[in-house]
């Protein structure tokens, strides 16, 4: 696949490689017929969620959940049967992700997103492709392992992600009095942390890992899990768009049934990644029940 080079806005271009023709276009896709008209298929990424979506040293996007969302670039061009189709990158935000799918400014989002029930009212999610435990993350010195040992403190997560209300729902049912904060994004909480605005910072396990991976010092933190619940991300799609969605799981099923999945895993949470972070994180049960029975459910108890 090559790629061009992206300009300073962060709106990147990449060639998909032609594929055997399959099936015949779906005229009943608003998505699908959007994406032929034009040629391009515009992708939302995450620009600091390591190892899903990140930059790299020539700020261009990478990471586990952009090397999925290429394969089914190529599905969607295979579909389609275009001599070629360009990979538009735009970066979102944990809070303006949703709206960006929602409002046809971005095609599919790519990055490290949560499916929830919620969530699904709004958009829809392709098949899981990552599930991930909560943890908490604080000063080696402090070592937070719980929430209940943070009764009264400030603990921060990061705006528009579901962790900052299962964060307030706990409080409240566990009668804790944290005081929340939600930070604009992963880099901004982790830094309250660090500069001991907050006790702890509370987000998915493998984010904070990365984050205390590429850290200035990353002997003074310590990650714990946590009692919050294990969520299932995928990629977000627009909802009443059953073709688009049907092109997108069947390109992720086809690796999950043939194995590649795993070489991918390997590439970005057991290898040494770009930027020199080594997660060293083996992949989960649940992950393995996902690609053994794929399944888009946005049910934290189908991943127990």
């Amino acid at each position: 696949m090559k790629k061009a080079r992206l300009p300073l806005a962060m709106l990147a271009v990449v060639t998909v490689l032609a594929l055997p023709a399959g099936s015949a276009w779906a005229q009943d896709s608003a998505t699908l017929r959007k994406i032929k008209e034009t040629g391009v298929i515009t992708i939302g990424f995450r620009d600091k969620s390591i190892p899903f979506s990140f930059l790299d040293k020539q700020q261009r996007p990478i990471g586990y959940s952009i090397e999925l969302c290429e394969r089914v670039a190529a599905a969607v061009k295979n579909r389609l049967k275009l001599p070629v189709l360009e990979i538009m990158y735009r970066p979102v935000t944990a809070a303006n992700r949703m709206a960006f799918v929602a409002n046809d400014i971005v095609d599919i989002e790519c990055g490290s997103t949560s499916n929830t029930l919620e969530r699904q009212k709004e958009v829809a999610f392709s098949v899981t492709t990552f599930v991930s435990a909560s943890s908490l993350l604080s000063r080696k010195a402090n070592n937070y392992q719980s929430l209940a040992e943070l009764r009264g403190r400030t603990v921060v997560s990061t705006a528009g992600t579901t962790t900052v209300r299962t964060l307030q729902e706990s409080s409240r049912a566990q009668e804790l009095d944290l005081r929340i904060i939600a930070a604009k994004d992963h880099a901004d909480a982790f830094g309250m942390v660090e500069s001991d605005r907050a006790a702890a910072f509370a987000m998915d396990e493998v984010l904070l890992l990365g984050l205390v991976a590429t850290a200035a010092r990353p002997g003074d933190f310590v990650v714990h899990k946590s009692d919050l619940p294990q969520e299932p991300y995928g990629m977000v799609l627009r909802k009443r768009d059953p073709e688009f969605k049907r092109v997108v799981d069947e390109a992720l099923v086809e690796l999950f049934r043939s194995g590649e999945i795993y070489q991918i895993y390997r590439k970005w949470f057991q290898t040494p990644l770009p930027n020199r972070t080594d997660l060293q994180m083996p992949m989960s049960a649940a992950l393995r029940r996902v690609i053994n029975a794929p399944t888009d459910s946005g049910d934290p108890a189908d991943y127990r």
